[in-house]
């Protein structure tokens, strides 16, 4: 039976991001539909499921997740998650330099230094690699002003999670990819994470960052799905 997928970018991204998975789906027979925030001259964009899709899947990166409604998460029927989170600010010590961090990032976004404040950002999404490495996005397509308020609707957000979102079917198949050497979500919050599915099987690489960037993500996932769900 042909799979239904629903994609999620993070803060920062857009859905481009998801052209190689796109590919792949379509060459399974399958439907890949990308939620798009509208960071940058994008229009934003919230997928539904069709009526029919009864193997639906929901594969998000970073904060994406977080971003996505609960009535989609209710009936999805296998999760990816992709250098993703629970809480991304850990509680206690760990969490100290996330929060500053990200007032930080609040600071600079309302004095308007938000094209700059993204260039810093994403050379830590992309490291190890370059930042040429990731694929094109707002940064280079230009924000938006309605995008800009998004960014700093989206950094509150991201500094309120304390768990899985709304809606989130604990009891579906579900796989983490984390990153070893990923800058943005710390080793804390992967944990977090982990400890809040237990029963999820977990992927660590190595030499990876927070964009996963190396690793033939798409085609090693996609096939997960397909061995995760008849």
């Amino acid at each position: 039976m042909s799979k239904a997928i629903i994609a999620m970018h993070g803060w920062g991204g857009d859905s481009r991001a998801w052209s190689p998975w796109l590919e792949g789906a379509q060459a399974r027979g399958w439907s890949l539909a990308c939620g798009e925030r509208g960071y940058g001259q994008l229009e934003p964009v919230l997928p539904g499921w069709q009526e029919g899709q009864r193997q639906r899947v929901l594969i998000g990166h970073s904060l994406g997740p977080h971003l996505l409604p609960a009535e989609l998460w209710q009936s999805a029927t296998a999760v990816v998650l992709l250098a993703s989170f629970a809480a991304f600010v850990p509680p206690g010590r760990d969490g100290r330099p996330v929060a500053a961090a990200l007032r930080a990032m609040a600071t600079r976004l309302a004095a308007g230094d938000a094209q700059a404040q993204l260039r810093d950002f994403l050379a830590r999404v992309a490291a190890p690699f370059p930042v040429s490495r990731l694929p094109v996005g707002p940064l280079q397509q230009g924000l938006s002003t309605a995008g800009c308020a998004r960014l700093q609707q989206d950094l509150q957000l991201l500094a309120a999670t304390t768990g899985l979102p709304t809606g989130f079917p604990t009891e579906v198949p579900v796989l983490i990819v984390e990153a070893e050497d990923d800058q943005i979500v710390s080793a804390a919050s992967r944990a977090l994470l982990r400890a809040a599915l237990p029963q999820a099987e977990v992927w660590t690489l190595q030499r990876a960052g927070h964009a996963l960037l190396d690793h033939d993500l798409a085609r090693a996932v996609l096939e997960w799905v397909s061995d995760g769900q008849p």
